[in-house]
Formats: structure tokens, sequence, C-alpha cells
């Protein structure tokens, strides 16, 4: 076969199965809202999962008709004014020319831009202000300044680059992020200041309630990212090169997260490294179609350190409440990485066609960095701060000090709980509880149910005159087994058993959350109750001493409180003898 024909046909296959890659690459974006929702809802508050995973769904669901009707002709420079005035408009028909591949991609991405905000104003913002301010995102702000990079605007004539989107995307809504937070006010408790002088004496740490569900949302990010920053890829070679330079940035950002953290606080942060692997995806989106495997490392370095920054910046000298780290993680690390292009880039990288200044470029290449990270983020500044005071004077932005407190999911979606209505546990497989008064039959056979007049009635015991104490018992976790043996051994039958959290005085040892330090740890302890009479008080006291006794800080308290009755509730009998065994 001629050998032009080969060349024509393996040309062919390449660019079908690139198409083919570019919406699969769009679909790894579109799962990147899971991954966004999972780290928003981890860093903040149970009472507020719902509300923020409702938001997440939500600004996708607000995004997709807003770029269809407004924001897709901004950002490909369509006259839609003078479409509608033709006779026959169809706006479903009028973009068939247009590529829908590339459509459907800059949807996800204007979705992305969007979400970004709400993990900085999480908590505190009302769901309906929420859903205006995405939209107005999605039909105006992001279009026209993606037009002016990837729409053939005036900053993608004159050269410069944003492969991916540091700068359109993520600098974007940093900045919308940090402008929001800063005008909606920090969340109750936040921060302490001062009556007299308003100044803010103390910052309080407020940690999210599962790190769990973050990490979960780091690890869909960092995988979406490989579509992200991938999907745009012309040839086999640079998409290569463009999933090593993702690798690389995000590995190398956590690793000098972990040892600063754990050099200044004395803990490696696990909050706070999560948060750098995602900063170091951002800080690489720009240049990673452009940047070798050193350049990417030298990103990741600079993002690692960068977002421990960002975080003390907002708390201790801005006093910007963000929950999330949205502004460090997006909008520090994406002017970070549209600058890193100028300096890192390289036309050893495949299909790459810059210089930056550290590969002999000289600063041009960085001078329309600079350029653009100026004109999009005054675009952004501008029109987001109008948007937000728009909203504030109208509708409200903020939700009330009722509302706050309760938490949005039962205020905002008459939801008790987003976990169906459980609270929280901690590991009950770890615990037995013992009691001794279940016996097979009883526990087997429901109570037949009794009319008030066949229902037992025992005149109160002789021995009133008895003294009932409660002794209430809080200790570690790993000690329960011990604590009940030494009661089984002084004749206690029957305890309850109640999984809790706190501390005593020292505070839980005084731990910090994201470089704050927390103002209690809630340490997961055991609670034994007891009711006694028969057994001597001073009995049981003294053998739950010997079973917790370490010497060490923590081994628990034990509290001696008198009852002033007690009642059986299946026979009836009070007092002495309803403490006593069944038989």
């Amino acid at each position: 076969m001629d050998a032009n024909i080969l060349d024509t046909i393996s040309s062919a296959v390449s660019s079908e199965v690139f198409a083919v890659w570019f919406l699969i690459g769009a679909a790894f974006v579109f799962f990147m809202q899971a991954g966004f929702a999972m780290v928003e809802t981890g860093f903040t508050r149970a009472k507020n999962a719902a509300n923020i995973i409702m938001k997440n769904l939500m600004d996708f669901c607000i995004g997709v008709p807003m770029f269809i009707l407004i924001g897709f002709g901004l950002l490909f420079g369509e006259d839609v004014a003078g479409l509608i005035g033709k006779p026959g408009f169809d706006i479903f028909t009028a973009y068939e020319n247009f590529d829908w591949s590339g459509f459907v991609f800059n949807m996800v991405f204007c979705a992305t831009t969007a979400t970004i905000v709400s993990g900085a104003m999480a908590e505190r913002t009302k769901f309906l202000s929420y859903c205006v301010y995405s939209g107005v995102i999605s039909a105006l702000i992001y279009p026209i300044e993606a037009h002016w990079i990837w729409g053939g605007g005036w900053l993608s004539q004159l050269g410069f680059h944003d492969f991916a989107g540091s700068c359109a995307i993520h600098m974007v809504g940093g900045i919308s992020a940090i402008i929001g937070a800063k005008i909606l006010g920090p969340r109750i408790g936040k921060f302490v200041t001062d009556k007299k002088t308003g100044k803010v004496t103390k910052v309080n740490a407020i940690p999210g309630h599962s790190l769990t569900l973050g990490a979960l949302g780091c690890f869909i990010l960092w995988f979406g990212w490989y579509g992200f920053n991938g999907a745009a890829a012309t040839s086999l070679p640079q998409l290569g090169s463009i999933f090593l330079t993702t690798t690389v940035a995000p590995a190398v950002a956590t690793l000098v997260c972990m040892i600063f953290t754990w050099l200044k606080y004395g803990k490696p942060d696990v909050s706070m490294c999560l948060n750098a692997s995602l900063a170091g995806l951002v800080g690489i989106t720009a240049g990673c179609d452009v940047m070798d495997c050193f350049g990417s490392a030298m990103v990741g370095v600079v993002s690692g350190l960068l977002v421990v920054f960002g975080v003390w910046l907002l708390d201790n000298v801005l006093y910007i409440d963000d929950p999330v780290g949205a502004v460090a993680v997006h909008m520090m690390n994406g002017i970070w990485g549209t600058l890193a292009v100028g300096l890192f880039a390289t036309k050893t990288a495949p299909d790459s066609e810059i210089n930056g200044l550290f590969y002999g470029g000289g600063f041009h290449q960085l001078g329309l960095q600079c350029l653009a990270v100026l004109s999009v983020a005054a675009w952004t500044a501008v029109t987001i701060t109008i948007t937000f005071f728009v909203i504030k004077k109208t509708i409200g932005l903020r939700a009330s000090v009722e509302e706050e407190t309760r938490g949005l999911d039962v205020t905002e979606h008459g939801l008790a709980s987003s976990y169906a209505d459980f609270m929280p546990v901690l590991n009950t497989n770890a615990i037995s509880v013992f009691t001794g008064e279940t016996t097979e039959e009883t526990a087997a056979a429901p109570a037949a149910e009794l009319t008030v007049s066949e229902r037992p009635h025992i005149e109160r015991s002789s021995t009133e005159k008895n003294k009932y104490t409660r002794i209430s018992v809080v200790c570690k976790q790993n000690k329960f087994e011990d604590l009940k043996h030494e009661l089984s051994s002084v004749g206690v039958t029957g305890f309850t058993v109640t999984q809790v959290l706190g501390c005593g005085t020292q505070k839980g040892a005084g731990e910090r959350y994201r470089g704050v330090p927390v103002e209690a740890t809630l340490l997961p302890k055991v609670k034994v109750e007891v009711v006694v009479s028969k057994v001597p008080v001073e009995t049981v006291v003294e053998a739950a001493r010997k079973a917790l006794y370490t010497g060490h800080i923590g081994d628990g308290k034990i509290f001696v409180t008198d009852v002033e009755d007690v009642v059986r509730v299946r026979t009836g009998e009070s007092g002495y003898d309803a403490l006593q065994d069944a038989e």
C-alpha cells in the first residue's frame, strides 16, 4: 500500500481518537463537581452539608442554561443580537456550524469557575443569593474573560498562554471568592473582636466535620484534573507530557507542605496537605503543556508554601473567613501558575513554541502573563463586586444569625440532617455493652401490651431509706474492657454506655487546625453510668480508678451524684428493688 495512504489513514485515526478523548476529558471535568462537593462538605460542619451539596449541584444546573443562552455567544464572539433580529431565528440551530465538543468542554469549565466561590462563602450564604451570583458568573463574568483568552480575543492575539485555566478559571473563581467572603463577613465565632476598638484579638479554628470526605474530594479532583489539563492535547507526546506535569506539581506541593507544617506546627497538617495537592494542580494548569519535569516541580515547591501562607494571611492579617481555603488554593496559585509560564515554559516540551525567562526567553512572555493577570483580575473584581452589592441590597446575601446557628440544612432545605437523621457515631463495633438484666427470653420476645389496670403496681420497698447514687465514668475508649471487668468483679451487673466527645481542662492537648490553635479539641471518649445502692459507692469508685489509672493526662473523670428514686419500667418496682437482678 502507498506510504501516503498509510499516513493519511494514521492521521485520520489519530484525529478521531483525540476527538473522542476530548469529550472524555469533558466528562472528567464534570466529575470534578463531585470532588468540589466532597472537599467543601468535609471542610465545613455537618449542619451545612446538604446545603453545600445542593449548591455544587445547582451551580452546574444553573450554569448550563445560562451558558447556552448567553455565555456561549459571548465566549466565541457570536453576534447574538444580530442573529435574533433575523427572520426565523432559532437559537437551537443558530450555532449548528460550531464545534459542539468545544461547547460542552467550555460549558463544564464554566461550572468549575462558579463552584470555587461557594467554598469561601460556605455556611452563611443564602441559597437564593448563591443561585443568583452563580448565574451571573456563568452568563457574563467567565465568558467575556474566557473570550479574551480562548475565544480569539485580544489576549490570545498578543500571545498570552493559559492552556487549561489557571487564570481564566481558578484565578477568576478565587478573586470572586475573596471579594464575596469579605463582603459577607466571617462565620459566627471565627474571630474574637475587642468590643471597644473593634479589632480582632483572636482567631478561632472551626474544624470541618469530615476530613475523610475532604480527602475523597481531593483524590476525585486530582483524577479529574487529567481531563482538565489533558483533554485539549493534540498529540500523544503532548498528552504524555501533560500527564507528567499534572502529576509532579501536586505531588511536590503536598510533600513540601507536609514538611513545612511539620516543622512549623510540630505535626504534619492533614487538611493543609489536601489543599496543597489542589494548589499544585492549580499552579500547573496554565503551563502544563509547555513545561518540563523540572519546571513543574518548581511550580509545586512554590504552590506548597504559597497555600500555607495564603491561609495564614487570610486568617491573621486580612481577617477573611474562608472555610475551605479556596482563596489560597485558587486565587493565589492561579496567579502563580499564570506567571510561572513566563518563567518555566520551554520549547523542549512537545508542541511548545515559547521559552520562559529561565529558559532563555527573556521577559517578553512574562510581561504578557502579568498583563493578563492584571486585566482579568480587574474585570473580575469590578463585575463580581457590583453583583454582590446588588444582591446584598435587594434579596440579601447573608443568612440570619438564627439560620447560621441552627445550620443551613434545616433552615434552607428542611433537613434535620444530611446523614439520614442519624447522628454520626464513633466506632460502635469496638464496644460491647454488658448489662445484667437482659436474658435470651426477654430479648427474643417483645413485651405484651398491657392496659392501665393490668400494669403491675408494687408498693415502695421497705428499704426506701437506702441511698441511690449515680456514678458516671468518662474514660478512654481503649480502657472500657478493663473498666467493665473491674465493675463486674465488685458486683456491678448493669450499666449504660455512651460514646461521647469531650475534653478536660487541658482542652484536648492544644492541637492546631490549618495552623490555627483549636479552642478545644474534642476527643473520643466513653461514658459509663451506674446507679448503685447495694454495692458501696467507694468500692465502685476504687474499682474504676484501678481499671483506668495510668498516671497520664486523659485517664478520665468520675462523677458521683445523688439519685432521688429509681423505677423499673417492666414491673413497676421502685427504689432498692428496682436496682436488683431480674431474678
